[in-house]
């Protein structure tokens, strides 16, 4: 219903862009006075325009993932051209009103030129570098110290990946490299904190080449998962999603999916790593999925358990910190916020989150929050990275 509501709103912004840019063309050639010319640059404007809401429409395909594919790229272009054109035309209106700018050069044709080519060079870089920069998957690492024994464990190296989104804009060669990096830590235990899907099944490049690949995880302990609030089968435009108020689950080819890849699919329950370490995966806060109603509540969860041993938890959206740290969990280990993913998204996205991103220590618990590996909706990244984090545990209790 929202993205009903909005879509006026997209048609006035996209005419607001292709006004402004006719313009400039025009000062700059007069080729772009006539109207074929500019006919030309609107039907091309329309067609990375619409290329959203074609891809939504088409049945999967070769065809649909193209367009989608297109539309998501233009997402990021599109961010990035309202704002720069906006902040133009807003420093513009301020010098209009500045009796110490001379206001007929401002009128000029060089300065209208030279701005419409700043903004254009502006837009391209941050458009570019975001592209290029989401397909780079670093590491980051993380040491956390937990005054427990865990049997004869000394220490577990845990590698987190969140928020692959595998569909239109994830595919094979995005996680080789997630693989390729896991592995080049030589975890003792692997976790995905939610997010493996981008809603559609039929989105993913190759499920039997991504299911190979998944598989080449080396991890002595296992790889163990929770599902996302996008691990679910379920249409979505632009961020928004359609579907009506059903309860949201997950495609049983997702749940295939991940036991071909080896993963092991943690749904409100526990598995006590090593005889030495409980490991609970939480389901997701907003849509729990299949056969659960309502999850556990924090207290819930550690009900059973022997909290002489440490506990880690891995849950989708970093929520009941410190109801989790109240009731005896060591490692929260949590995704969902992309940090923000692009500019200046990485800004805001601190207002609504205890920890957006990063290391956060809450009471005796410790909770670290992965950018993610993957991206959803603009194929870009700014201002943030892809990474998986690598954790060094040390156990230090009874020294």
């Amino acid at each position: 219903m929202l993205a009903i509501l909005l879509s006026p709103l997209y048609v006035l912004v996209n005419a607001y862009i292709i006004r402004w840019i006719i313009r400039w063309l025009s000062t700059c050639r007069h080729e772009f006075r006539r109207f074929r010319s500019r006919l030309i640059v609107s039907m091309v404007y329309l067609f990375f325009a619409s290329a959203m809401g074609v891809g939504f429409f088409l049945p999967s395909g070769g065809v649909k993932r193209f367009f989608v594919k297109i539309g998501n790229y233009w997402l990021g272009v599109l961010l990035y051209t309202i704002l720069v054109v906006g902040a133009a035309d807003v420093i513009h209106v301020l010098l209009k009103r500045s009796k110490k700018i001379n206001q007929e050069k401002l009128r000029s044709f060089k300065v209208f030129v030279a701005s419409g080519i700043i903004c254009a060079v502006g837009i391209a870089v941050l458009s570019i570098w975001g592209m290029v920069n989401a397909g780079n998957i670093r590491t980051t690492k993380y040491e956390a110290v937990i005054d427990k024994k865990a049997g004869n464990l000394k220490q577990m190296k845990v590698v987190m990946a969140a928020d692959l989104h595998m569909g239109y804009n994830i595919g094979c060669e995005h996680i080789q490299k997630m693989v390729e990096k896991i592995n080049a830590q030589e975890p003792d235990l692997v976790v995905f904190a939610g997010d493996i899907f981008d809603n559609e099944y039929e989105a993913l490049e190759d499920p039997k080449k991504l299911i190979d690949i998944l598989k080449g995880i080396k991890s002595k302990y296992g790889v163990y998962a929770c599902y996302g609030n996008h691990d679910i089968k379920e249409k979505i435009l632009a961020g928004f999603t359609f579907g009506g108020s059903q309860k949201k689950e997950s495609d049983i080819r997702m749940d295939e999916f991940l036991k071909e890849a080896g993963i092991t699919l943690l749904r409100d329950e526990s598995v006590l790593i090593g005889d030495s370490v409980y490991l609970y995966g939480r389901p997701d806060r907003q849509r729990p999925g299949r056969d659960i109603k309502t999850r556990k509540t924090p207290e819930e969860i550690t009900a059973g358990m022997d909290l002489s041993k440490p506990v880690f938890v891995i849950d989708h959206q970093p929520k009941e910190l410190q109801e989790l740290a109240d009731a005896g969990v060591d490692l929260d280990l949590c995704g969902h916020t992309h940090d923000g993913q692009v500019w200046p998204g990485n800004l805001t996205i601190r207002l609504m989150w205890e920890n957006a991103c990063g290391y956060l220590k809450k009471g005796d618990m410790h909770n670290i929050v992965t950018s993610g590996v993957g991206i959803f909706g603009p194929n870009m990244r700014v201002g943030t990275i892809a990474e998986i984090c690598s954790v060094t545990v040390k156990f230090k209790g009874d020294e």
